[in-house]
């Protein structure tokens, strides 16, 4: 077991020199989309439109196709997980192989977060699936490869909401008190 986490870990880590993407986002089976993230400026039309564009696509292609698309002289680079597709858009000469293996890492992260995660999470806590993508991939390039470090700082993080919270909910405690 170690050795396949450390195996994946170098796999990963090969990655940060070259891969540049310029969105990436995440679809369900009926063609909703669930999360996007936009690394090149794109106008909001624009958006709409590619993301119409390779909903087709991506939701149209039979099972056993390869999960790799040429679009407008970019590659989209897909994997399907349970109910969700997984899309990153990459340039024409980066390697399709190594962001199959980047949104695997991420799903692999969203898995030990959640439990075993599901659609309805990325719903429901949309916001924590952008953190955690946040801390995964910057301006569309690879920057944290330690599933345990994504974890520690997704810790830090929700430990601080919950702080913020208590903090304002003992502040409205007080507000009202005052203003009795």
């Amino acid at each position: 077991m170690q050795e396949d986490h450390l195996d994946s870990v170098a796999i990963v880590k090969c990655i940060v020199d070259d891969l540049h993407s310029s969105f990436a986002y995440w679809l369900s089976r009926q063609g909703k989309v669930r999360l996007t993230k936009w690394y090149s400026p794109y106008s909001q039309k624009e958006r709409t439109k590619v993301i119409r564009e390779l909903s087709g696509l991506i939701l149209t292609r039979g099972p056993k196709l390869c999960n790799f698309v040429e679009w407008r002289g970019f590659k989209v680079v897909y994997k399907r997980y349970a109910s969700l597709y997984f899309c990153m858009c990459i340039d024409q000469d980066d390697n399709e192989l190594e962001v199959l293996e980047i949104i695997h890492h991420f799903v692999e992260i969203l898995d030990r977060y959640f439990g075993s995660v599901c659609e309805l999470d990325l719903i429901f806590n949309f916001h924590k699936a952008y953190y955690i993508l946040d801390e995964l991939l910057i301006a569309g390039e690879l920057q944290e490869t330690s599933k345990k470090t994504v974890a520690r700082l997704i810790a830090a993080q929700d430990s601080l909401v919950e702080t913020a919270k208590e903090q304002a909910s003992s502040l409205s405690t007080m507000i009202a008190q005052a203003t009795k």
